[in-house]
């Protein structure tokens, strides 16, 4: 896996996640969304996106994105998360 590209394709991801209204995002409790891209290489990713209460339903909502490209690498994905409030504030930023 290209790191440097498989973080570009994430940091997109993020962004285009971060544009999201709370109720769009909260779509992903219970229909997480995977899709697979293929990067200027070449390589083929796929890309996971859910959603999880951080604390308590109805509260702070964690968001995670998760990219691999189907090797070994799937075993320990790429990722990264941010938590949005109730009135879609993002927490500790």
């Amino acid at each position: 896996m290209n790191k440097e590209e498989a973080r570009q394709l994430l940091e997109t991801t993020v962004r285009e996640l971060r544009a999201r209204s709370r109720s769009e995002l909260e779509q992903l409790l219970d229909a997480p969304e995977v899709s697979t891209v293929q990067g200027r290489s070449g390589v083929t990713y796929q890309i996971e996106k859910e959603a999880v209460w951080d604390d308590r339903k109805g509260h702070d909502l964690r968001i995670m994105v998760l990219i691999d490209d189907g090797g070994w690498r799937a075993l320990s994905p790429m990722a990264e998360s941010f938590i949005v409030a109730p009135d879609g504030s993002f927490v500790g930023e």
